[in-house]
């Protein structure tokens, strides 16, 4: 079927909702790493130079859906188990597992917020990136709020260091714990190296946890006048 251009702003917004809909599908394929703007014009059904109407690179594209995923992982979130009963020790512990457990559920989101800095926010134009980091702004500021609800204690600072430290160690720690077929084969053939895969979950969850402790330390800690 010949190629037909969007004309009015609803048919566009269908047209970028329907690349968005083929690369997120690909995603559930590949990672990141391997989806390139052919493969993804080819399931479309449109050109290169046509999808490039709609966005202005590959990355342009992920980003989109990196935005996305962080608003459903939120959204998520907020409907799980409130903070409940218990000292602050216990409830930053259960808020380091609830992060760390619900990001490793998500492959898609963490493998887009491992590419995040290095990869998807180059090769785009400075109003993409204002519009991803607005968006990113937001999801921040959801994130603190949910810390602040499970643990405010740590006070708003607190949350904000919590909420950073998390997603660093979680960018850091995905592609950490996905090896290559080669260095899971090294692990596999000796005990000694297989101590040195990285656990996600565990990694993510002990950075939480510790961070939250030495938040509620801090505030603890009766500050000395001079």
């Amino acid at each position: 079927m010949a190629f037909q251009r969007a004309r009015t702003d609803e048919q566009r917004a269908q047209r970028r909702q329907q690349i968005l809909e083929a690369a997120a599908g690909m995603l559930t394929e590949m990672p990141v790493a391997q989806l390139s703007l052919n493969e993804l014009s080819r399931r479309v059904g449109l050109a290169k130079a046509n999808v490039l109407r709609y966005f202005e690179s590959r990355e342009a594209v992920l980003l989109v859906l990196l935005d996305v995923e962080v608003k459903d992982w939120i959204a998520a979130l907020e409907h799980t188990a409130p903070p409940g009963e218990g000292t602050p020790r216990e409830r930053g512990d259960r808020l380091a597992e609830l992060l760390a457990t619900s990001m490793a559920e998500r492959p898609v989101l963490c493998d887009l917020l491992s590419a995040q800095a290095a990869v998807l926010e180059h090769n785009i134009s400075t109003e993409v990136a204002i519009g991803h980091k607005l968006a990113a702004r937001q999801s921040v500021e959801a994130l603190v709020r949910l810390v602040a609800r499970h643990l405010p204690e740590v006070g708003l600072e607190g949350s904000v260091a919590l909420v950073e430290t998390t997603l660093l160690m979680a960018m850091t720690a995905w592609p950490c714990s996905c090896p290559s077929e080669a260095v899971q084969a090294a692990y596999a053939s000796d005990p000694a190296l297989a101590g040195m895969r990285i656990d996600f979950i565990d990694l993510v969850r002990r950075t939480a946890a510790v961070t939250a402790s030495g938040l509620l330390a801090r505030q603890e800690t009766p500050t000395t006048a001079a």
